[in-house]
Parts: C-alpha cells; sequence; structure tokens
C-alpha cells in the first residue's frame, strides 16, 4: 500500500487537473458541453484512479489502476488534438 499524498505522480496528476480545468476555459463555446465535459471526466479519472490504486495491497492491483490513470490520458490527449484540429 502507497500513501497517495507522499507519491510523486500523486502531487503531479492533481496540479494536471488544475492545468486542464485552466485550458478548456480558452475552448470556444462551441465545445463546452461536449469536448470539454468528456474532457473533464477523463481528467478527474487520472488522480482518482492513482488515489485509489494506492490503497490497494498488491504492485499487480496498482499497476492495473495506473493503467487506467495511463488510459485517462490518452484520452484526454485525443479530446485535446480533436479541439485543437477544430479550430
Amino acid at each position: 500500500m502507497h500513501n497517495f499524498k507522499k507519491l510523486d505522480i500523486g502531487n503531479k496528476s492533481v496540479a494536471f487537473v488544475s492545468d486542464i480545468y485552466r485550458l478548456v476555459n480558452t475552448f470556444p463555446q462551441t465545445e463546452r458541453f461536449g469536448s470539454v465535459s468528456q474532457m473533464q471526466r477523463a481528467e478527474v479519472s487520472i488522480p482518482t484512479n492513482i488515489a485509489e490504486g494506492s490503497a490497494k495491497s498488491s504492485a499487480k492491483e496498482f499497476a492495473r489502476f495506473l493503467e487506467m490513470s495511463l488510459g485517462s490520458s490518452f484520452e484526454l490527449a485525443n479530446r485535446i488534438m480533436k479541439v485543437k484540429l477544430s479550430k
């Protein structure tokens, strides 16, 4: 078991959420209800999965939650690219 608050990746993922919230506020109004909503869900799931995984007793379980966080980060990157291309 890991202490989420002491994990570098945990702290960086929480800061990342703040950065993304600032970024999505610059997006056009047309993206606010579709892509932005999906992006916010994906960004919040990144630190949430890291925190949940840190409470698991085995390294294998923790790794599974880190993989879910990675998947959410890829989803988020895809959404950012979509919005960037639509400008």
